[in-house]
């Protein structure tokens, strides 16, 4: 088939809405928003298509954003684990780095370790820079196979992870252990995936190192299992396996994808940012915050530079996964965030949610206590009657929701709702100053990409309560994630640890670094595009700063790039040589080559922008917009004006 009669899918499974778009290569996006169906997410993806009408044989691809992993993180529903650590070490998951879960509430714990220390099995080896100072004895690998496959089968556990001291470094032993535990998985009959820290994360930090192979291990099987079940049915209705989208904004292969679980902890919130990103570069935009308000959750990004900031990863659900994420900022401030009262009579907004199952209490489906979208129906910024995805708001049961919180309030109905609001708000806005002070840019001289279902009648509040005086609202705003995902390129990441002084890497050097990282990588086919970057800090510093760098770049232009990096990241440089730990590569595909909507000629918006209304080009606040999957509020003071690409920009007056 031809690549013009092609179309790229991209579907979100979102706790709420499982919402779709295809895109086609005329420039023309189709979507379509179906509730999910949180006990079988895979129907969910279904039901998408099935709304959608799309012939199997049409599509180029389909790419899918998972909250599976982040699920089994939450919810602790994982695989059983045994791990294997370097004997004197097994107990780095419980000591972490030693600080208090919060500075000031002594009886506040951390969430406990996805395998406790009974499943840990010491390993009597030691390797250090100098070299093998613990040999690993055939003895002693007989005797830590046999105890890890013992305490395997006692658990029924499915994994095995192992991490051993010093084995982003050199993984020799390792890659003894783990060949000996296949041979005697293969041997028994068992059912046993072995999982090693060298190729899931080879990076210095025992710690951080150690749980992120742990997570992966607990979430690789349900990982496999959902993917596996997914491509069937797809299969069974004649469309082709998903690609998945990675925390780092690329995507995978289902069967590649299985393998890398810890690497889709962010796979959904990543297509919202991909998808800003796109639209931003379509406006000639290069710095943005982004804000997705889903249903569940609102999530905060950053752009720089025209593209997504990916950054070391950190915690989800209190496990550290430290592989490359882009950067996105959870808080459980969505339109189902449910409202209540705490004991101290203060309103709360979140982090519950009412979810898809009963939902608000407007949508009529058995919720009876009050959110935020429900707080909207009261105040008429979301208007009552038939939205997409089979949703009926009722205002009448909104009101009623509303009026449980405003009654020991003592307010009008209308007076609690803006507060469940402004509640939610300032969460917001805390995390949008989190993403952006904290990484050294100024929200006040770049705008706010605003989109989900909530994104844009929020956005002016959010705007105004950090300074901002500009909000793009994308075209598609409701589903940008799902645009997101189908414009994402296939790509495949690999880090390299080096651990050197820049002093001591002479330019040869570096170069032979990029090109072993990229073979070691592989696909070297013609049309994926390689990136290196080098992670750097100053010498004794304990985070790094991700520099590009391309083979040719001699060491002191990268030394010096870091610096100017490190100023405008924290304000300040140092007088001390600077030390690269590890290279980062990535191969892409291009991304998929579709053109963003456009506008008619006649200076108002197409029939799928605006449910079918006509409506003028620059609109003035107060003004709320009803978009086929969105609402937009125009507050007082803001001005509206419908751009070329689709979308509007809004301006502070």
């Amino acid at each position: 088939m031809s690549h013009e009669l092609r179309v790229a899918v991209g579907i979100d499974v979102g706790g709420t809405f499982t919402d779709l778009a295809a895109l086609h290569n005329d420039g023309t996006v189709h979507t379509t928003k179906v509730l999910s169906v949180p006990a079988d997410r895979a129907q969910g993806v279904l039901d998408a298509l099935s709304a959608a009408r799309l012939p199997p044989d049409r599509l180029a691809h389909i790419a899918h954003g998972t909250t599976v992993v982040t699920n089994l993180l939450l919810e602790r529903r994982g695989a059983p684990v045994v791990a294997c650590a370097t004997q004197g070490f097994t107990d780095v998951l419980e000591l972490r780095r030693q600080e208090r879960a919060a500075l000031y509430d002594l009886a506040q714990q951390h969430v406990a370790p996805l395998v406790s220390r009974e499943q840990v099995v010491g390993v009597p080896e030691r390797i250090v820079p100098e070299g093998v100072v613990t040999p690993l004895t055939d003895a002693a690998l007989e005797r830590v196979v046999h105890e890890a496959l013992e305490k395997a089968n006692a658990s029924h556990a499915e994994t095995i992870a192992i991490t051993l001291l010093h084995a982003y470094g050199e993984p020799k032993h390792e890659q003894r252990l783990a060949e000996a535990l296949r041979r005697a998985i293969v041997e028994r009959g068992l059912a046993l995936d072995v999982v090693t820290s060298h190729e899931v994360l080879p990076e210095i930090r025992e710690y951080e190192r150690m749980a992120t192979t742990v997570a992966e291990a607990y979430a690789r099987p349900a990982v496999r299992r959902y993917l596996a079940g997914l491509s069937g049915r797809l299969a069974a209705h004649g469309y082709p396996a998903p690609r998945v989208m990675t925390s780092a904004g690329g995507t995978l292969e289902a069967h590649e994808a299985a393998q890398h679980a810890a690497a889709l902890a962010l796979s959904g919130p990543a297509g919202g940012v991909t998808g800003a990103a796109a639209i931003a570069a379509a406006l000639g935009v290069s710095r943005a915050l982004t804000i997705d308000i889903g249903g569940t959750s609102a999530d905060v990004g950053l752009i720089v530079d025209g593209e997504p900031l990916v950054e070391r990863g950190g915690g989800v659900a209190g496990i550290p996964i430290a592989l490359p994420r882009v950067l996105v900022e959870a808080v459980a401030a969505g339109g189902g965030s449910i409202a209540w009262l705490d004991d101290g009579g203060a309103l709360r907004a979140g982090p519950e949610s009412a979810g898809a199952a009963p939902g608000p209490a407007a949508y009529n489906r058995g919720g009876e206590r009050a959110t935020v979208t429900d707080a909207h129906v009261v105040l008429g910024t979301i208007a009552a009657g038939d939205w997409s995805g089979g949703v009926h708001i009722s205002r009448e049961r909104a009101v009623a929701a509303v009026a449980r919180i405003a009654e020991p309030l003592n307010v009008s109905v209308e007076r609690a709702a803006e507060a469940i609001i402004a509640t939610a708000d300032a969460t917001m806005a805390r995390a949008l100053r989190r993403v952006s002070v904290e990484r050294g840019v100024d929200p006040r001289t770049i705008p706010l990409v605003a989109f989900g279902g909530g994104g844009p009648l929020h956005a002016c509040g959010l705007a105004e309560r950090l300074g901002m005086r500009q909000v793009i609202v994308p075209p598609h705003a409701g589903v940008l994630s799902a645009v997101g995902l189908a414009l994402a390129p296939e790509r495949r990441e690999q880090l390299t640890s080096c651990v050197v002084h820049a002093d001591a890497l002479g330019d040869d050097a570096l170069a032979a670094l990029l090109t072993d990282s990229a073979t070691r990588l592989g696909g070297d086919s013609a049309p994926l595009a390689t990136r290196w970057w080098l992670r750097s800090r100053y010498v004794g510093q304990g985070y790094e700063l991700d520099i590009p760098v391309q083979p040719g770049d001699r060491v002191p232009e990268v030394a010096a790039r870091f610096a100017a990096r490190h100023d405008a990241r924290v304000g300040f440089t140092l007088d001390r040589p600077v030390e690269f730990i590890s290279v980062r590569t990535t191969r892409s595909s291009a991304p998929w080559p579709v053109q963003v909507a456009r506008r008619s000629g006649h200076g108002t918006l197409p029939h799928d922008m605006d449910d079918g209304r006509a409506m003028e080009r620059t609109l003035r606040g107060a003004a709320v917009v009803r978009l086929p999957d969105a609402t937009m509020r125009v507050a007082p003071g803001w001005t509206a004006r419908a751009l070329d690409v689709g979308g509007w920009l809004l301006e502070l007056t």
